[in-house]
């Protein structure tokens, strides 16, 4: 559980490094680096660093097994040190300093390597040689924290702390509905200040980048259809609350079960953001440039329109992890292990979209012969990444803070998870009853499977307290025909069913 803390959250400024230069709409040039391996800390045209966090906020302490923290980069002018103005930094007010966003005309220009699309700088390139495998098997590297940047960054941090898991979150964007970005341009700054949820970092990327913010609760969305399918048939079925917490108190325990609700929305931002890209729904980002893959045909074409994975994962991060990142908490804390708990949940969900995406082809030739193809980058469907996900909840990691304020194994005879699996630091509550104090719901009122012996049957859904059985009519498409040309007319069948229900 985490405790009460200060009601203000102490934000780094997450959005800071996006006032400073743009997120490329594709890499200019090679594939994705191989997954776990370490960031990138040279410094160069192709490894270009984080714009450094203004006086809104600074990094935030830990981050994910095996990634850095976040890092402020060079300032205007590449110079280190200068006084920034105010217009640089931001006006308005907020936690710590956060407050009002700048405009897009304060942006600086993309960087010489950047692609043609425009967009936030969000990370660094990948490094090493650029691999052109088919599959897009790496990620983004992580940002480092270096040198004197560390302190100035660490001496931005408010000195209170705030509880991990707050009565609000950004996961209640999918449950009010968001205009279209046309729609509220002019006075962009009130319109974000009136979503829920929002932390200060998470707000003021909702002021600069405005028209992300639709398709973030689509992504909010279709993880939370895609969390209550893949647990339809156990004990806690990832129920929402109407309240702007979406899933209730539960989430407040470091558990299994949030550890995958902290995945699944991860990678519905990526999944959603990625598409939009493709779909032109961004000014910021275009069609995927992933490299072409080696063992790709020479007469298949490399082109079409790809999914933007690459953009996708890189916002996803600064916008999902910007909540848990403007926080410091005590080394070794309980609020520490939640933090880097979702955290690295966060980047397992991200990861596993960018896992399975892979290339895509379409024929071209007379008479349908396929002589010629045009390949591109494409997005899995969002159910086998659920799927996924789902096999790294039943192998979740049990964690435990250590005194040096890192997560480690409560039983040392595992492996220790890497950057793709899921962890947890907290036991789950009973499901079984209906507890307020933990946000179980019971399961009183469910349906069952009374032939099933799996935890959808009535022995387990109903712990034993028994069930019972009524009658229910339901009404289905049946003896279909194909009638020329082109449809299908079906009848409507009646059935009465038996349906058991838990006491």
């Amino acid at each position: 559980m985490c405790p009460a803390g200060c009601p203000h959250t102490c934000g780094r400024g997450a959005p800071a490094p996006l006032g400073r230069g743009r997120i490329k709409g594709g890499r200019a040039g090679g594939g994705p680096e191989a997954p776990g391996s370490p960031p990138d800390a040279r410094k160069g045209e192709n490894s270009p660093e984080r714009p450094r966090a203004g006086p809104g906020g600074s990094g935030g302490g830990g981050g994910s097994p095996g990634s850095a923290a976040p890092a402020p980069g060079p300032g205007a002018g590449g110079r280190q040190g200068r006084r920034r103005s105010p217009r640089e930094a931001g006006a308005g007010g907020g936690s710590c300093g956060v407050g009002g966003g700048g405009s897009r005309a304060e942006l600086a220009a993309p960087p010489p390597h950047a692609g043609p699309a425009p967009g936030l700088l969000l990370g660094t390139s990948p490094q090493g040689a650029p691999s052109r495998r088919p599959a897009p098997r790496g990620l983004p590297p992580q940002p480092t924290m270096t040198g004197p940047r560390l302190a100035l960054a660490a001496a931005l941090l408010c000195s209170c702390t705030s509880p991990v898991a707050d009565a609000n979150s950004w996961w209640s964007l999918a449950m009010n509905p968001i205009q279209r970005p046309e729609m509220y341009i002019i006075g962009a700054q009130p319109v974000c200040s009136q979503l829920p949820g929002l932390s200060p970092g998470q707000r003021k990327l909702c002021q600069l980048y405005q028209e992300h913010m639709v398709f973030i609760g689509e992504g909010a969305r279709s993880a939370i259809k895609e969390c209550q399918y893949q647990f339809r048939q156990r004990r806690w079925n990832c129920s929402t609350v109407d309240n702007t917490s979406v899933f209730g108190r539960v989430m407040k325990i470091g558990s299994r079960e949030t550890a995958f609700t902290y995945a699944v929305s991860a990678a519905g931002v990526v999944n959603a953001i990625s598409r939009a890209c493709r779909e032109g729904e961004l000014s910021s980002c275009g069609c995927s440039r992933t490299a072409r893959p080696k063992d790709l045909p020479r007469d298949w074409l490399w082109g079409g329109c790809g999914d933007n994975v690459e953009y996708g994962y890189r916002f996803a991060k600064e916008f999902v992890d910007a909540k848990e990142r403007e926080k410091n908490y005590v080394r070794g804390s309980e609020e520490q292990a939640r933090m880097l708990m979702n955290l690295q949940n966060n980047e397992a969900g991200r990861r596993a979209v960018y896992k399975l995406a892979d290339v895509a082809c379409k024929c071209h030739g007379v008479s349908g012969s396929c002589s010629l193809k045009t390949c591109w980058l494409q997005l899995a469907d969002f159910r086998k990444v659920g799927d996924l996900l789902k096999e790294k909840y039943d192998s979740a990691a049990a964690m435990r803070i250590s005194r040096k304020g890192k997560l480690e194994l409560v039983n040392n005879r595992f492996n220790m998870p890497t950057q793709e699996d899921l962890v947890y630091v907290d036991p789950s509550p009973d499901y079984c009853l209906r507890n307020e104090t933990t946000g179980s719901l019971g399961t009183q009122g469910r349906l069952c499977n009374k032939t099933s012996e799996g935890m959808d049957g009535c022995e387990l859904m109903c712990c034993g307290r028994g069930y019972d059985q009524f009658k229910s009519v339901q009404v289905e498409r049946c003896h279909c025909k194909f009638h020329w040309c082109c449809y299908v007319k079906c009848k409507k069948c009646t059935e009465i069913v038996d349906q058991y229900v838990c006491k």
